[in-house]
Formats: C-alpha cells, structure tokens, sequence
C-alpha cells in the first residue's frame, strides 16, 4: 500500500515497474545493467482516485498521460535500480499530491482609484509625447 494523502492509498499493483537500459554516465555498466526505471500508473481506471484528483492529476501532468490515461514516468537519474525506483515512487506520490490539493478559487479584485488614475495619468502622458510627433499642418502654423 503506498500512502499518497490521509485519504488517498494506492494498492501496490496498481503500479507497474520495468527496467530499461540508461543513457549517460557509467562506461561498459551502461550497456548491460538496466538501471533506469519506467513506471507506469493507469490514472484513468485507477479505483483509489477520486473523479476530481483523476482529472487534475491528468491535466496537470501533461504529455506524460497517455492517450489511454496511463502516466508515465522514466528515472534515470541514478546509477542504481533501488535509487531510480525510489525517485520514480516519489514522483509519482508527489504528482497525485499536487492534484489532490484542490486549486484556489479565484477573489475577483477591482483595481484601487489610486491604481486607475496613475494608469489614466500615464496614457495623458504618452498621448501628449504622440501629439507632440505629429506633423504641423502648414496651413495652422
């Protein structure tokens, strides 16, 4: 069982691991030992989310979802499977951490009449300075 929140637990099967081969640093170890980690957790038909975390989780992670609703995350940032499987773990956690937090709503504010009139004052300024650019009609001069 991995605890994401007081209320969300995932079940172990939920997430899929596979090992791949990493790229980077590691002379003749980076051909044969399959360090980095590739996890796969199926948002889209997982039972421990609930519908609002599903679709947050979704739209906050991006390209990372697959058209099917399954995220995919890739570590290899470590020369060790342990250490990849556990940044990979922690990443997940915090990706469905940050879709559980519900987005803040939005106060509408009005701007202060200070605000507006310096705004106002800027725009007279910057019109006269334009005014000032026109060419002067002979005829008026």
């Amino acid at each position: 069982m991995i605890r994401i929140t007081s209320h969300i637990a995932l079940d172990d099967g939920e997430v899929r691991l596979a090992f791949v081969r990493s790229s980077g640093p590691g002379g003749q170890n980076v051909n044969k030992v399959a360090t980095a980690v590739q996890l796969r957790f199926d948002v889209a038909h997982s039972p421990s989310l609930p519908e609002d975390v599903r679709e947050r989780l979704i739209r906050l992670a991006g390209r990372r979802v697959t058209t099917e609703g399954v995220l995919v995350l890739d570590a290899r940032r470590f020369r060790t499977q342990e250490k990849n499987r556990a940044d990979a773990m922690a990443r997940l956690v915090h990706w469905i951490q940050r879709a559980a937090r519900p987005p803040q709503r939005r106060r509408p504010t009005k701007p202060t009449a200070e605000s507006r009139e310096r705004r106002h004052e800027a725009k007279r300024r910057r019109s006269e300075l334009k005014r000032g650019r026109a060419r002067v009609d002979p005829g008026r001069a």
